[in-house]
């Protein structure tokens, strides 16, 4: 039986392009799963929320950057 490639090689670039599409997948669901009101809104809000999820997972792997001396202006 195949096994699971466990070693992406994804830049910095690539999961700013998966993020960014995650959150316009995101966006579509959410309204979509408004204007319905049959058994598909179902689907759709599991859907959403396992974006949202994947969205979790990939904000907590990041590493923010702090300088370590002077005084840190965040935005």
């Amino acid at each position: 039986m195949p096994q699971y490639n466990d070693m992406f090689e994804l830049s910095v670039e690539d999961m700013d392009l998966i993020e960014t599409a995650l959150r316009g997948s995101a966006a579509t669901l959410s309204l979509a799963a408004l204007d319905e009101t049959d058994n598909s809104k179902a689907e759709r809000e599991e859907t959403l929320r396992r974006v949202h999820d994947l969205l979790g997972k990939l904000h907590d792997q990041k590493v923010f950057y702090r300088p370590r001396d002077g005084v840190y202006l965040g935005g």
